[in-house]
């Protein structure tokens, strides 16, 4: 077979020296017609094995009228049915290269997003422990926005991912952003929503949260995640490229980390884009929806509740108890909590001349099973303890009526009237 170099010098001297093939032929030592089909060939040669047959080409046919009737029929059990008894690697890879032509083709499509469109979202759970407090550690979630049409990514770690939490999260993100997608990407997170019957249903803080910010969220089909395949990537790049080499020593400081690493991870090159996400971003917030002039209630403060104050003068949010002032002990108290602090107020005082009086406030505590109390609470309750024991109690003055115990002799008959009148 004729070299690389040879057919490459044969052409040199024939188009560069303008030398004959028989003057080529006495040169290099070759055939005339090996000259002539150097000359005639614009690739190089190259050498090829002639194809073997293989030990599957008998039961081909078997195989195809199987996959023409079953295109799904794994290779094992095609094997079973054809009596399959040589190697099984050899019939998988014939059954992968038969099957998509009895299979309609399924093509990836490409998904183009407007400015505006959509963010997707998810919660993601770093494989790190960060010390909660209380000597606790744990992974809490990360709730991981990223826009379609820039790619600009944020991210905050939350307390927990209940619903109170979760909006709350979505709230600071999106007031960072200073504008809201006008849709919102999820799948089905049990605080979001859920399939049911083969339709989406929202949960209802959800369905406020979103009536409120004036959007959409669009709910995944379950064992769908190229659905939200941006956010799914952006999970992946935090855990290859935020957390190698970091440590936390607490949720705050895992908090302010990702907040300097995603302002340069927004400026990186993006090879999908071709550019920065930052280059994106003007033309993306321009087209959504402005932010309400009143953040929604539940954002703001996503646990409420209401309740009277036991004697005990603890609350209980999210597995912690919370101390509030004895002052309000027997009196009706409304609980609120954010991502970051509990907030304890009277509702009586709220609703009469519409001050809100606090009773209680304290950082959110992230460990679980807590007792959080106020010095100024266990003081005063300690003092107002002591001034009702030692309050003096008031001495009676009236007399008490004793009765006469043969009434209740004559009432059950065990004497006669006679006998007791003698008596």
């Amino acid at each position: 077979m004729l070299s690389v170099e040879d057919w490459a010098e044969i052409r040199r001297l024939h188009r560069a020296e303008g030398m004959p093939i028989k003057a080529i032929v006495r040169q290099l030592g070759v055939g005339r017609n090996t000259v002539r089909r150097a000359l005639a060939a614009d690739a190089p040669p190259k050498y090829q094995r002639r194809a073997k047959g293989s030990i599957v080409d008998d039961v081909e046919p078997r195989v195809r009228e199987l996959l023409a009737e079953w295109p799904t029929m794994p290779a094992t059990v095609i094997a079973e049915r054809i009596g399959w008894d040589r190697s099984l690697t050899v019939l998988k890879d014939r059954v992968r290269e038969l099957r998509p032509q009895y299979q309609p083709p399924d093509p990836a499509s490409r998904t183009e997003y407007r400015p505006g469109e959509l963010a997707q979202c998810d919660l993601w759970f770093p494989p790190a422990q960060v010390p909660l407090g209380a000597g606790q550690v744990g992974s809490p979630p990360v709730l991981v926005m990223v826009s379609g049409y820039s790619r600009i990514m944020a991210a905050r770690m939350l307390p927990s991912r209940q619903s109170p939490d979760l909006l709350a999260g979505h709230w600071h993100l999106l007031s960072g952003w200073g504008a809201v997608p006008r849709a919102l990407v999820w799948d089905n997170e049990p605080a979001v929503g859920s399939w049911r019957a083969g339709r989406p249903v929202l949960t209802e803080a959800m369905s406020g949260f979103r009536g409120a910010l004036g959007i959409k969220v669009v709910q995944c089909r379950p064992g769908d995640p190229e659905a939200k395949g941006l956010v799914e990537r952006a999970n992946k790049y935090l855990e290859t490229s935020f957390l190698p080499g970091r440590g936390f020593s607490s949720p705050g400081d895992f908090n302010g980390q990702l907040g300097v690493w995603l302002a340069r991870a927004n400026q990186r090159h993006h090879r999908r884009l071709g550019c920065r996400p930052l280059d994106r971003w003007k033309a993306d917030r321009d087209a959504m929806v402005a932010l309400p002039p009143l953040a929604p209630a539940r954002a703001t403060s996503g646990w409420t509740t209401s309740l009277r104050l036991p004697r005990d003068h603890y609350v209980r949010l999210d597995a912690n108890d919370y101390s509030v002032h004895p002052s309000a002990v027997g009196r009706r108290v409304v609980v609120s909590a954010d991502l970051e602090q509990v907030t304890v107020t009277l509702a009586e005082g709220r609703a009469a001349a519409g001050d809100v009086v606090r009773v209680a406030r304290h950082d959110r505590c992230w460990a679980r099973h807590q007792t959080i109390t106020d010095p100024v609470h266990a003081d005063a309750a300690a003092w107002l303890r002591h001034a009702r024991r030692d309050q003096p109690v008031a001495a009676a003055h009236d007399e008490v009526a004793y009765r006469d115990l043969g009434d209740y002799d004559r009432l059950f008959g065990l004497v006669d009237d006679l006998d007791a009148q003698a008596v």
